[in-house]
């Protein structure tokens, strides 16, 4: 009962702090939308910073990164798995410039969705997967032309800690398309910042960034499956469908 107390009282310290950090992003992400992209989403990320380092405090939340050095320069697609919102509040900070994937009712959330805007996101309707499908290309594409990096969570939805999904051939089509490189991404931030509690869990999330994939050599299929492969023997998961 003591450590339930703890958790929640750890857990409560840093929703209030983090609730303070993304009010002040989102006003301030109303002032910068006449910066080009990578000043932007420098600003911007700031405050993911700040998220990430209270979380290491309040609640005692530590990272281990390894393989950064797989991580092309230029343009690629990272693949990642999907856990919690931790991921997105890493990878934003990790990685510039750079495009999500993600579900378009984000935007509408207030301060919130503001700070997203401002990383020009790739912002879909899942419920009509062919037009979303269409708009990864065609955007996707784009940021990728100009030498930014496209983020997406093959799995669709979040799986729980030594769960993984199966991989949506999306992101490996776009990377084929495009003539770029996918990386594999694999973290464990379920185990820490799990999707289906508000309490947070002491301990290390371990981060690996696996080698780049050569979409030319690959089928789409191939290329998603070999992503998918290399996550679940990182995280040492069971596959779920």
């Amino acid at each position: 009962m003591l450590k339930y107390f703890l958790l929640a009282a750890r857990s409560g310290c840093f929703y209030l702090g983090l609730l303070l950090i993304v009010i002040a992003s989102g006003v301030t992400s109303c002032f910068i939308w006449g910066l080009p992209l990578i000043h932007r989403q420098r600003i911007a990320v700031a405050s993911n910073y700040l998220v990430l380092n209270w979380l290491r405090l309040t609640c005692g939340v530590k990272v281990n990164l390894s393989g950064l050095q797989n991580l092309p320069t230029g343009a690629c697609v990272i693949l990642s798995n999907h856990q919690s919102a931790w991921e997105s509040f890493y990878i934003q900070w990790l990685v510039r410039p750079a495009s999500f994937v993600l579900k378009r009712e984000l935007l509408w959330l207030p301060f919130f969705g503001w700070s997203i805007s401002a990383m020009e996101p790739i912002a879909i309707k899942r419920s009509k997967p062919a037009a979303a499908m269409r708009q990864v290309l065609k955007q996707g594409r784009d940021r990728l032309g100009r030498g930014i990096k496209v983020v997406i969570y093959p799995e669709g939805t979040r799986n729980p800690a030594g769960k993984l999904g199966s991989f949506k051939t999306g992101g490996a089509a776009l990377a084929k398309l495009s003539g770029v490189a996918i990386v594999p991404l694999a973290h464990n931030a379920g185990e820490h910042w799990p999707a289906d509690t508000w309490l947070k869990s002491p301990g290390t999330i371990n981060v690996h960034i696996g080698p780049a994939l050569d979409s030319s050599i690959y089928t789409t299929r191939e290329l998603a499956d070999k992503a998918h492969a290399w996550v679940a023997s990182s995280l040492n998961t069971t596959s779920c469908q």
